[in-house]
């Protein structure tokens, strides 16, 4: 049975590191409610109790019953059945989908948090009406997910717009930067685009140029504001996505390309960006647009609720 038929409202939940945000959405995609609780920190079992508080408190509230759709930072191995690649690691190994269906007496729907940020900019946010979008997570991490005529594209190994953990492409040596082999990465290797173009990433470049440790948001506040060496940070930053996502258009070729995360505030990105990855991309000219989320950081709940109806 159609589960979409059934239940005309739909909830998203985006259960992060730090708290859990549950959302109802009308049929149009209007928010009704919103709550959220902070996330049971290395706590499995309150972990789903919390989702199912969340879901039975909207409910209650409008008095319908919902679909569920729900974000995780990880993503359900197609081998095991099991959650993998997760940064909340208490989910890792648990059967997280079948849990929570169980627990709250319907299906459920779970994606990537990345995916779930693609899926909500794509239907109604700055990729509405493109056929083909890739939304970018520039955060702690770097993560992606690819929207094709509406529906998510998930592929047999359940990675499909992993981009951060491949090799920062063309990489620079000296006098330019110092990009080979790169910086070590916590999947074990050393130079994947998630090194250089998370916030981290771009706080560790800009200490190991200028030996001033400084966070991401105070390296733009002093390009801003005139420092030299802050943005001569963001240059090499930008001309890092640029090599980064010409790789992507090369392969996917999206209309639009989104931004999220921390990263997609830096205004200067949607200029630069477009100017410099003509030079990486195989074409003659590059009609991708790139575009800041409309959403922002309600995309990733929007997206879990837009997981109904059924993706293929």
């Amino acid at each position: 049975m159609n589960q979409s038929k059934v239940f005309a409202l739909r909830i998203g939940v985006d259960l992060g590191g730090t708290k859990i945000e549950a959302i109802a959405l009308d049929p149009g995609g209007h928010e009704l409610l919103r709550r959220r609780v902070p996330t049971p920190v290395g706590d499995y079992g309150a972990t789903i109790a919390a989702v199912v508080q969340l879901v039975s408190q909207l409910e209650s509230e409008i008095g319908r019953r919902g679909t569920v759709g729900i974000g995780i930072p990880g993503t359900i191995s197609p081998a095991t059945g099991l959650v993998k690649n997760a940064n909340s690691v208490c989910l890792i190994g648990h059967p997280l989908d079948r849990d929570l269906a169980e627990a709250l007496g319907r299906p459920v729907r779970l994606a990537n948090d990345a995916d779930c940020f693609a899926l909500s900019e794509a239907t109604d946010g700055a990729g509405a009406g493109a056929r083909s979008v890739f939304g970018v997570i520039l955060g702690t991490g770097v993560g992606g997910g690819l929207v094709f005529d509406g529906r998510l594209i998930a592929g047999p190994n359940r990675i499909a717009g992993e981009w951060g953990h491949n090799p920062l492409p063309w990489p620079r040596e000296w006098p330019h930067a110092d990009e080979r082999p790169g910086p070590a990465c916590y999947c074990g290797r050393a130079g994947c685009i998630e090194t250089f173009l998370s916030g981290p990433g771009l706080a560790r470049d800009h200490a190991a140029a200028t030996g001033v440790a400084l966070a991401p948001a105070a390296i733009v506040a002093a390009a801003e504001g005139g420092d030299d060496r802050a943005a001569a940070s963001l240059a090499r930053y930008g001309d890092r996505l640029a090599r980064a996502l010409a790789t992507v258009i090369n392969i996917f070729d999206p209309a639009v390309i989104v931004l999220g995360g921390g990263m997609s505030n830096v205004t200067r990105l949607y200029a630069d960006v477009p100017r410099e990855w003509g030079k990486w991309v195989f074409s003659d000219r590059v009609d991708t647009t790139l575009c800041p989320p409309v959403h922002g950081d309600s995309s990733g709940v929007r997206g879990a609720a837009w997981l109904w109806p059924p993706q293929p």
